[in-house]
């Protein structure tokens, strides 16, 4: 154990308490030294209690009195866009690294298979949200053979699935995941949407992804994209494709030609992509494939970022 970086998890509530069990029972790089809430009865301060993690429920302020502490070295994130900004304040001046889940995107977006290793060195960086974890890399896998001139996801989640932090934040939600699909995935405009799905049963997280291109290797495409679907699956194992990537020819009339820049000749193509995200269980049931794709991205992060500053950049 002794050779495992330390790690602590404010937010108490969904998503936190998801990344602290695949914390426990996943990884053999980082090792729980405490999870924080400010809601003393919540279930993720319980069961980290029953799992014989510290706890405070004195948020950031009871997390650095904590004797835990002093041996911590990342610090997950897992709350609002809002108050990320001054953990972020207070993390940075006690010289911790910082893994952001929320929207609030003080540090720099990161999706693991597209650009996590330029990042290594960032002291604090951010995971976008559920939704562009999930398309970012289609995205960036469309735009490796060809340049997206315009990529818009959806991402339906159920409403089971968001807690009060996710639903506080849906317009950081979307703001933040438009300019990671220009940012990260390369599109030349982007555009997210999010839907809390309320059906009962609950439905399994779904994604769609369209990016308009004006050269489509039909081929080359598809090829890039299932190899993209097999990077993000060695990390998200219910991370799949619903069906084949389907091609359709943006016709003068279309009112998609209107998003394609004036100087493109030719007829456009419209790329569409269709996903499922099945969870893992570890906290919620599988329909809640936005918990395990979010945590799992920022599991996979905090053991890369480890791994470099103990082997050097050159690993």
């Amino acid at each position: 154990m002794s050779d495992r970086t330390k790690v602590a998890v404010i937010g108490s509530g969904n998503i936190g308490t998801d990344l602290m069990i695949k914390i426990l029972r996943l990884s053999e790089r980082l090792e729980m030294a405490a999870m924080v809430g400010i809601d003393p009865d919540s279930d993720g301060l319980a069961r980290a209690g029953r799992l014989k993690v510290a706890t405070t429920h004195e948020g950031i302020d009871g997390l650095v009195k904590m004797d835990e502490f002093a041996d911590v070295e990342f610090v997950f994130d897992a709350t609002s866009a809002g108050a990320h900004r001054h953990h972020d304040q207070v993390l940075r001046g006690l010289g911790r690294t910082v893994i952001d889940l929320t929207p609030a995107a003080v540090g720099p977006y990161v999706v693991p298979p597209v650009n996590l290793d330029e990042h290594l060195e960032a002291q604090n960086v951010n995971m976008v949200t559920c939704g562009g974890q999930a398309t970012i890399p289609i995205v960036a896998a469309v735009g490796a053979v060809t340049p997206v001139h315009y990529g818009e996801i959806i991402a339906s989640i159920s409403s089971r699935s968001a807690g009060p932090g996710t639903r506080a934040n849906i317009d950081e939600f979307t703001e933040t995941t438009s300019s990671a699909i220009e940012r990260v995935g390369g599109a030349a405009r982007g555009k997210a949407i999010i839907v809390l799905n309320p059906a009962e049963p609950p439905l399994i997280m779904r994604d769609t992804v369209h990016c308009l291109v004006s050269d489509a290797d039909t081929e080359a495409i598809t090829a890039s994209v299932e190899a993209m679907v097999g990077r993000v699956q060695a990390y998200v194992p219910g991370y799949r494709l619903k069906q084949k990537v389907q091609f359709e020819a943006v016709t003068s009339d279309d009112p998609l030609r209107s998003l394609m820049p004036s100087e493109v000749t030719g007829t456009p193509t419209k790329v569409s992509v269709f996903l499922e995200v099945e969870g893992a269980a570890h906290y919620l049931p599988a329909y809640a494939g936005n918990l395990d794709i979010m945590t799992s991205a920022a599991l996979r992060t905090a053991e890369r970022i480890a791994d470099h500053r103990t082997e050097g950049p050159t690993r």
